[in-house]
């Protein structure tokens, strides 16, 4: 369970929109630490703080971060205000937001027509990890430099928003965020997938939509356990509400692990299994020798040609990683996302 320890916060590091590192002494050892300050407060050096281990000593690799729970003796001040969706639900850091689609939001009235988005529907650019949305917003831009392009982040990584660096990046990139399920901190808050994606089409007003967990993959080596799994999930909502889903293949050309070298089994399985829409899949044409289209026989295959693409990724604002490779170590990865991106462009 939470292996907890108390520290003392010996300095401020890097900090970005919603986060702030920290380094701690811990029992005579320094640790690097994360906080939310709109959670917990800001800290100064002296602070005591109490912290959360348990990514450190499992040696996890997203962040590798001690968090910060609280800063004990200067708690900060109550902070009122309107919203009622209490998200983290439950968990020591439960949050109460003002979501896009309650009673009080301005935005009520926008999301409470049931009805599907009208047709041709609003592309909604599908991914299994938070790594791909700078690939995919590269691959939007390449050709439609004007787009505007949303982020729905879902809950299958990290909870809050304000934990990755790449929406920091993407700042002024994308015409806002929504934070959906359990997920928070996005410029709209709401409580479905669903509500989330007519949100980023009716407030937010975007010509493109892209869909993916937040930072953090949670997998277990079996079909199933996986929480990219939620990705064909996303499909069938953005059908659901009258969107146009795209999907993007998760694929590596020097993954260790056999079963995400090529495709990925989590897109065979997220797209090939548990969607039960069409979707129109995107092949980038420089490696369409390395997918199976019969893994895909419900949906639209779609191959997208990538020229021009790797330009625009090494131009990306947002640091391109993903399992610790880097877009020279593992261009695939990247090329694939991208290319989505460009198909998601020219429905527009």
């Amino acid at each position: 369970m939470i292996r907890w320890r108390r520290g003392t916060v010996v300095s401020l590091g890097r900090e970005w929109p919603g986060a702030l590192e920290l380094d701690v002494t811990v029992e005579g050892q320094t640790l690097r630490a994360l906080a939310h300050p709109k959670l917990v407060g800001r800290p100064e050096p002296g602070d005591a703080v109490l912290l959360n281990v348990t990514a450190v000593e499992l040696g996890l690799g997203t962040g590798g971060y001690a968090l910060v729970v609280a800063f004990p003796d200067r708690l900060p001040p109550d902070r009122p205000g309107p919203g009622h969706l209490v998200k983290a639900r439950y968990t020591p850091m439960q949050t109460v937001v003002l979501g896009a689609d309650e009673q009080d939001a301005a935005s009520h009235d926008q999301l409470a027509d049931a009805g599907p988005l009208p047709a041709p529907g609003m592309p909604v650019v599908v991914a299994d990890l938070h790594s791909s949305l700078p690939a995919i917003v590269a691959g939007v831009l390449t050709d439609r430099p004007a787009t505007r392009i949303a982020y729905v982040m879902t809950d299958g990584g990290a909870l809050p928003l304000w934990f990755s660096r790449t929406i920091a990046a993407l700042a002024g990139t994308l015409c806002g965020t929504v934070t959906v399920g359990q997920a928070f901190g996005g410029d709209l808050e709401a409580v479905t997938l669903h509500s989330g994606l007519l949100a980023a089409a009716r407030v937010l007003v975007a010509d493109v939509t892209v869909v993916t967990q937040g930072p953090g993959n949670l997998g277990t080596g079996t079909p199933w356990g996986f929480s990219g799994v939620a990705a064909g999930d996303a499909v069938n909502a953005a059908a659901a509400v009258g969107a146009r889903p795209v999907a993007a293949l998760r694929m590596s050309s020097v993954d260790p692990r056999p079963r995400h070298r090529g495709v990925s089994h989590h897109s065979t399985t997220a797209y090939g299994r548990v969607a039960l829409t069409v979707a129109d899949l995107v092949v980038p044409s420089s490696y369409a020798d390395l997918v199976d289209v019969t893994a895909f026989a419900r949906h639209n295959v779609v191959t997208v040609d990538d020229d021009g693409l790797l330009d625009a990724l090494r131009a990306s604002p947002a640091e391109l990683s993903t399992m610790g490779r880097g877009l020279d170590d593992d261009p695939v990865a990247f090329i694939a996302a991208a290319a989505a991106g460009r198909h998601a462009a020219s429905l527009l």
